[in-house]
């Protein structure tokens, strides 16, 4: 049922029973504006304040939409990435937010709690060919959609190409041997003291990068039975290489307490070679009034391992609806707006869009250029993290172990055969 309708038929009998004159009609549409600030509906909505969007890009949708649809205002919270799952969960069962900004993990535990809800029936059938598969992801579970890709996202290699070339090191790395052997060749040159960095710290953060190596090395995170695979095989060989490359020097020790936004910091001081990183990195790094390295830092495809794999870790993000949400029409109307093909076009310099077509568009093509060449590619390979509905407790499980690895309490195989321990018990439950 539609709020506002309500409230404008229950506004009218009242005025009509009453005889109401001109200043009770102003008195109660006075009431109605202090509702609701510059309309009659306000929607909460929950965004992130880290990669991505920024809050300024946020706050420009947001107006854009109260232009065109002035009964209605839209008032954004931003938390951080490391806080936004809690802050749904928690929120969920008084319906403080009616939009919400969720990551391509949550899917599972979200719709089966009933914390967002189902909209395939409001989902145009059309935009399953026109958006990106790796998009449609972050907004599915069981064949139903509970969102609308917002933001579409893999971690791409940075790499500076002064540093590359004061080593000495001829081509730009193509695969992970190629990155090691050129972070051995910068170190033993004293350019840099640490070559690599990396988002290591105990957070999904570690995950995304993980999972790369481990796909790049012939792993998988689940075998077909669902049971844990990480610790054999291609996982297994990704924490050693991580925990190798810490011991040899090429890493920067701090990338174990490090998250993407201080990966970005680092590498514009000019204080890192080579890095994994989400879209937003290549602006801020080649911006001169943020970076000391404006210019050197080229975006590329994610290395490969020994079979050619190379895919970059799906980092989309969807906006849905809670499922307490008093006004799931003017919410749903919101998100349509701002994962428009139009909006996004307008905002793709730090959030390539979700949209096929958008890639042949001047006005992205032009706004990044180097990204989108590289986007092309792979955004159409990448690996999916488990889409499981216990996924947020098994991530913390294997994001202390691998901490574990990191620090030397562990050996790589002990602490990955620990953390499947965890993951057997959490995915039987």
């Amino acid at each position: 049922m539609n709020g506002l309708d309500d409230l404008s038929r229950r506004d009218f009998l009242k005025l009509s029973a009453a005889g109401a004159g001109m200043a009770s009609m102003g008195a109660i549409l006075a009431a109605c504006s202090n509702e609701a600030g510059q309309g009659t509906t306000t929607l909460n909505a929950l965004f992130m304040q880290q990669a991505a969007y920024s809050n300024t890009d946020v706050q420009g949708m947001v107006d854009a939409f109260q232009k065109a649809n002035p009964k209605i205002a839209v008032k954004p919270t931003f938390v951080a990435y490391e806080s936004l799952h809690d802050k749904i969960v928690t929120a969920a069962p008084a319906g403080t937010y009616d939009v919400v900004l969720i990551d391509v993990i949550w899917p599972p535990e979200f719709a089966t709690k009933n914390e967002i809800i189902d909209v395939t029936d409001k989902f145009p059938s059309n935009w399953t060919s026109e958006i990106f598969p790796g998009a449609l992801q972050t907004a599915q579970y069981q064949d139903k959609f509970y969102g609308v890709p917002w933001i579409l996202d893999t971690k791409y290699f940075f790499y500076n190409k002064d540093i590359l070339k004061a080593a000495g090191v001829k081509s730009a790395p193509k695969t992970w041997d190629d990155v090691f052997a050129a972070a051995k060749q910068i170190k033993s040159k004293h350019i840099i003291q640490y070559p690599l960095i990396w988002s290591w710290a105990q957070a999904e953060a570690v995950i995304c990068d993980y999972a790369q190596l481990l796909g790049a090395y012939g792993g998988q995170f689940l075998d077909s039975s669902g049971k844990p695979a990480f610790n054999t095989g291609g996982g297994l060989t990704a924490l050693e290489i991580m925990k190798r490359s810490i011991d040899d020097g090429t890493t920067n020790p701090a990338s174990a307490e490090s998250l993407e936004t201080d990966v970005v910091k680092i590498v514009s001081q000019g204080q890192a070679a080579m890095a994994l990183n989400w879209t937003f990195m290549f602006s801020l790094a080649n911006d001169p009034s943020q970076s000391q390295v404006a210019g050197n830092v080229v975006v590329a495809h994610t290395p490969s391992g020994p079979s050619g794999a190379a895919p970059g870790c799906n980092g989309s993000m969807a906006l849905s609806i809670g499922s307490g949400s008093q006004h799931k029409d003017e919410a749903w109307k919101f998100i349509e707006f701002i994962t428009s093909q139009d909006i996004q076009d307008q905002y793709a310099k730090l959030s390539l869009p979700i949209w096929k077509s958008s890639y042949d568009e001047p006005e992205v093509v032009n706004t990044l250029p180097e990204v989108v060449a590289v986007a092309k590619t792979q955004l159409n390979d990448m690996i999916l993290r488990p889409q499981v509905p216990s996924y947020n407790e098994a991530s913390a499980a294997l994001q202390l172990e691998i901490q574990s690895a990191l620090t030397g309490s562990k050996s790589p195989k002990q602490a990955l055969d620990a953390a499947a321990d965890a993951w057997g018990g959490l995915l039987q439950a």
